[in-house]
């Protein structure tokens, strides 16, 4: 069929692909060949258009969302039929009548599915269906430095073939930086529609990892209490220099990992008996004891997980809880000092803390950054405790050296110098949009600066009072609302502002103003989201249409949340 030369070409290029790549070229070829025998040209995208597939989503954040729309118009180009639905809106009796099914699906706290994917994920987990028509791919959202990295998506691809489906493709795994996996998986997916196997995939070539994120090493140089004294709260401004510029921009984060208690680690290691200079091997570093209690281990918030393994290893009945590894020790005490080094083998790596950027590179410097850090206090039998990230920045002396990365935001940036925008921060949620208003004063955009801030009391807790104030009075904000809870009989919010000045908020919105919100997610983001409703049903739009109405600002890139 073919000249020794052609044959030799093929035989000389197979052994350097890997079988993913082997599946394109499948289709290709076969897309090729179909376009000959018509007598006309054919891409491979028409051999993919007699294809249909369903395009699922969960999210949390609204990551899988962008994404999973973002995928659905590559493949439609494609000449792929997609149909795109959310998890949350997903008809479960669908299901067993699907041919092709892809879903896009991050995960959550401790492994968790979104909240919107949960009655799906509940779905197929407690019931026996029958999926033995179904062909399906999953493409799982998460952040490696998170101990249950992707568990969402290896639950549902896993069950998923439990209950007869035919997996085309391996489970792709991508991490915070999703982008170039995510647009190779969906070539992937194109692949496998235009092959004409549906056995069950082989095991996932391997394939590059992504350049891992850059650690500056930086010196504080400020640490402060923005609070003044009788206040509830300690909110605590951090300045942090470097020998090397930062590559940031306003609106993202900054990533730590924090060192546990000395002290804590003291009565761990006493209430064991363990040698604390002794090396141990986990999965992830080799380091003596006290180091890998100090720096490697999540030792103050155990996971549910963890908690279980405990219980096992230990044989011990223990609630399904979360508690601190002291505290465990404590009311469980291990046999021995060898018995704990198992349980050190079972512990979680400590998880980086991410805190928004409240410096600008143009007004602060290339070589300087700051975060807003409030301190985390709790009440546990009695004994008043901190946040283990919270407490560790907020006891830094200056001078004292610290490792850190940037997160990159996505979605929550400044738009162009000339659009208008709105920003709605109470407490440490005003940290972003500090650096916004630095930034957008020291660039001298011209576009219209409007913030709604609010916390306790105006005398003790109006962080950045004499900078917010200077904003107004230069004119980089050009409006400012303010709402101290407890300053008044009726406890005033942020969204009580906002309805307060509705008319004038929707006529900014209307006219292209970008509106960003951050803070806690539940419940003030909830609760402006609803006032935002409420405003837009008064000018005579149904529950629905506002919904959709917020829905449209996001899909434009004119709505933006960082929320926790």
């Amino acid at each position: 069929m073919l000249s020794d030369a052609k044959l030799g070409a093929i035989k000389s290029l197979t052994p350097t692909l890997s079988r993913d790549e082997l599946l394109w070229a499948s289709g290709y070829f076969a897309g090729l060949a179909q376009g000959i025998a018509g007598g006309q040209e054919t891409t491979v995208a028409a051999q993919a258009a007699v294809k249909k597939i369903s395009l699922v989503y969960g999210t949390e954040t609204g990551n899988a969302k962008k994404l999973a729309t973002q995928l659905a118009g590559i493949a439609k180009k494609k000449g792929i039929t997609v149909k795109l639905t959310g998890l949350d809106q997903y008809r479960f009796t669908d299901l067993p009548k699907e041919e092709y099914f892809f879903v896009v699906i991050s995960t959550q706290g401790e492994g968790e599915p979104p909240l919107l994917a949960k009655k799906f994920y509940d779905h197929i987990h407690e019931n026996q269906l029958n999926l033995g028509k179904l062909k399906f791919g999953v493409l799982a959202l998460g952040d490696s430095s998170y101990p249950e990295f992707c568990k969402t998506g290896e639950d549902v691809d896993a069950r998923l073939e439990a209950l007869g489906a035919h997996r085309v493709l391996p489970l792709k795994k991508c991490d915070v930086e999703y982008e170039e996996d995510a647009l190779h998986w969906l070539d992937n997916v194109a692949a496998a529609l235009q092959s004409t196997t549906t056995a069950p995939a082989a095991a996932p070539a391997a394939t590059p990892k992504s350049v891992g994120k850059k650690y500056y090493m930086g010196k504080v140089i400020t640490n402060i209490n923005l609070n003044d004294r009788g206040s509830n709260k300690q909110t605590f401004h951090i300045e942090i220099t470097t020998d090397e510029p930062i590559d940031y921009l306003p609106g993202d984060a900054l990533g730590i990992v924090p060192s546990n208690k000395q002290s804590m680690i003291n009565k761990i290691i006493g209430i064991t008996g363990i040698d604390p200079e002794k090396e141990i091997q986990t999965e992830k570093v080799t380091a003596p004891v006290r180091d890998l209690l100090s720096q490697h281990l999540n030792i103050c918030y155990l996971l549910k997980s963890t908690v279980k393994k405990f219980a096992e290893l230990t044989n011990q009945q223990i609630p399904d809880t979360r508690m601190s590894l002291y505290d465990l020790l404590r009311i469980y005490p291990v046999k021995d000092a060898a018995q704990f080094e198992e349980v050190i083998k079972i512990l979680t790596a400590q998880s980086p803390r991410l805190y928004s950027i409240s410096s600008a590179p143009n007004a602060h410097g290339e070589n300087e950054i700051h975060i807003t850090v409030s301190k985390n206090q709790f009440t546990v039998e009695d004994e008043e405790r901190y946040g283990v990230c919270s407490e560790f920045l907020s006891d830094l002396d200056e001078g004292h050296e610290i490792e850190f990365y940037i997160q990159k935001a996505k979605h929550f940036k400044l738009p162009e110098e000339t659009s208008d925008i709105i920003m709605i921060g109470p407490g440490t949620g005003v940290a972003p949009f500090r650096s916004f208003l630095a930034e957008r004063d020291a660039t001298g955009a011209s576009g219209r600066n409007w913030l709604f801030f609010g916390e306790q009391h105006f005398v003790t807790d109006f962080l950045y009072q004499t900078e917010i104030q200077n904003y107004l009075e230069t004119g980089v904000l050009n409006n400012l609302d303010l709402a101290f809870s407890r300053d008044t009989d009726q406890k005033i919010y942020v969204q009580h502002r906002v309805k307060e000045k509705g008319t004038e908020l929707l006529e900014w919105l209307n006219n292209g103003a970008h509106l960003y919100i951050c803070g806690a997610k539940d419940p003030m983001c909830k609760d402006v989201e609803d006032t935002f409703v409420a405003l837009l049903q008064e000018k005579g739009k149904s529950a629905e249409e506002a919904r959709n109405y917020l829905a449209q600002l996001e899909e434009e890139g004119r709505y933006s949340k960082d929320v926790y």
